[in-house]
C-alpha cells in the first residue's frame, strides 16, 4: 500500500496526528532530499526520487507489499507526486492525504478566490507554455522551477504585450521564512509567482478562438489563411486531449491552433526551413509541446504512435495513397479533413469522396483592396474542403 502525504514548510509539526503516525510507522519513506530531512532518523528504508522522476517507478513497484509513505509538497494532486503515481498504479493501492498546497496558501495570502485563478506550473516544463494563459484581467498562480523563474515570467509577459502586468513572488509559503514581495526578483527556489495580467496600451491580445491573424505566424506563404483556417478548425472540431496529425504542416498554423484549443498535435513537414518556422511559431504562441516530424508523407507518418483523433491534410492531397493511409490510421470515429487549391488536388478529393463518402465544401474569400484610388474586391483562390469520418 502506498500512502502519499502532503507536507508543508512547517514539517512534521504541521501534519495531522494520523498523518504523522503513518510517517512514523512507515517501512519505506520516499521523497525529495528536503522532505526526507524533515523526518528524524528511524528504521524505515529511505529512498530519494530518481532523476529523471520516472526512474523511481520500479523502486516503488517492488515495495508495494510494505508500508510505503511518499512525502510530497503540499497537495500531492496539484502538479505533484500523487498525480504521477495515479498514472502508475491502481487507485485502490494509493491513499492520498493532502496538506494546504502552494496555490491554496498563495490565494489565502493575496485574498484571491482560487476558483477564479488559473493555477499553472513552470516546474519541469517550458516557461513559454504560460503564454497560452495570458489574457487581460486574468489572474495566474505559477509554481516556479527555481529562483530564476519569476524573471523569465516577467520577460515572457513583456514579450507578449503584457509588460504592465502586476506581479508578486511568494516564497517559502507556510514556513518560518515565508516572504511576499513585488516581482520579479526571488531569493528562494521555493516560490510561487502571482500575476494579474494587464495588456500594454495599443496591444492586440490574441484570442483562443480559431482564426489567429496571419501575421501571428512566421511563414513563407505556405499558410492556411485566417478565414480558411477558422473554418478548417471548426470542421476538425478539436476537443481537449485529442490528437491531431497536421500533414504537410507548412507553418504549423492548424496544429498550433488545435493545441491552443487544448489538444495534442504532431506536425509533419519535410522542408528544413519550414520545420524551423513551425518550432518558432509553437514557442511564440504558447504550445512548445507540439511534436514535429521531419519527413515527407506518407512515408514519415508516425504510424507506430498513438492513433489520431483527427487528421488534417493541408499539402500533398494528390500524393498517391496519402488520403487512404491517413483514413486507415484514424481512430474509429475519427475525422479526416483535407484542403485543396489546385485542380489536381480537387480531383483527388472528389475521387476519394466517391469511394468513401463524406462532405465536400467550396470555400471562397474576397478582401477589399485599392485600385487606382477606388476600392474593389480581390478574390483569393477558392479552397475545396473534404470532411470524412471513419466508421
Amino acid at each position: 500500500m502506498i500512502t502519499v502525504i502532503g507536507i508543508g514548510e512547517d514539517g512534521l509539526s504541521g501534519l495531522a496526528p494520523t498523518a504523522r503516525a503513518l510517517v512514523e510507522n512507515a517501512e519505506v519513506l520516499m521523497g525529495g532530499t528536503r522532505h526526507l530531512a524533515m523526518v528524524p532518523a528511524g528504521t524505515a528504508e529511505r529512498l530519494e526520487w530518481a532523476s529523471p522522476f520516472g526512474d523511481s517507478r520500479p523502486a516503488l513497484q517492488s515495495r508495494r507489499d510494505r508500508r510505503v509513505v511518499v512525502l510530497a509538497s503540499g497537495d500531492p494532486m496539484w502538479f505533484g507526486a500523487g498525480a504521477t503515481l495515479a498514472g502508475w498504479f491502481d487507485p485502490a493501492e494509493i491513499t492520498v492525504i493532502p496538506h494546504p498546497g502552494a496555490f491554496s496558501l498563495a490565494a489565502a495570502r493575496l485574498i484571491w478566490p482560487l476558483h477564479e485563478v488559473a493555477c499553472l506550473t513552470a516546474h519541469g516544463r517550458p516557461v513559454e507554455a504560460l503564454a497560452l494563459h495570458f489574457a487581460p484581467g486574468r489572474r495566474l498562480l505559477i509554481l516556479s522551477e527555481d529562483a530564476a523563474t519569476p524573471t523569465k515570467v516577467a520577460d515572457l509577459l513583456a514579450h507578449h504585450g503584457y509588460g504592465p502586468s502586476r506581479m508578486a513572488v511568494l516564497e517559502n509559503l507556510g514556513g518560518p521564512f515565508e516572504r511576499i514581495h513585488p516581482g520579479p526578483a526571488a531569493g528562494s527556489n521555493l516560490n510561487v509567482v502571482a500575476v494579474e495580467c494587464v495588456a500594454a496600451a495599443g496591444g492586440h491580445p490574441l484570442s483562443l478562438a480559431p482564426g489567429l491573424p496571419d501575421d501571428a505566424f512566421l511563414h513563407d506563404g505556405q499558410l492556411t489563411k485566417r478565414e480558411i483556417r477558422a473554418v478548417t478548425l471548426a470542421t476538425l472540431a478539436p476537443l481537449a486531449g485529442e490528437l491531431l496529425w497536421d500533414v504537410g504542416a507548412g507553418s504549423g498554423s492548424v496544429a498550433i491552433e488545435w493545441m491552443r484549443a487544448g489538444g495534442r498535435a504532431v506536425a509533419i513537414e519535410h522542408k528544413p526551413e519550414r520545420i524551423d518556422r513551425i518550432a518558432r511559431n509553437a514557442l511564440a504562441l504558447g504550445v512548445p509541446g507540439l511534436e514535429i516530424v521531419a519527413g515527407r508523407a506518407p512515408d514519415s507518418l508516425p504510424l507506430d504512435g498513438d492513433e489520431p483523433d483527427a487528421i488534417f491534410v493541408g499539402g500533398g492531397v494528390s500524393e498517391a495513397s496519402l488520403l487512404d493511409i491517413c483514413r486507415s490510421a484514424l481512430k474509429s470515429g475519427g475525422r479526416l479533413v483535407a484542403n485543396a487549391v489546385t485542380a489536381e488536388g480537387e480531383a483527388a478529393l472528389i475521387a476519394f469522396h466517391a469511394c468513401h463518402g463524406g462532405d465536400m465544401t467550396r470555400l471562397a474569400v474576397s478582401r477589399l483592396g485599392e485600385v487606382g484610388g477606388f476600392h474593389t474586391w480581390h478574390p483569393a483562390m477558392p479552397v475545396t474542403q473534404y470532411l470524412g469520418r471513419k466508421k
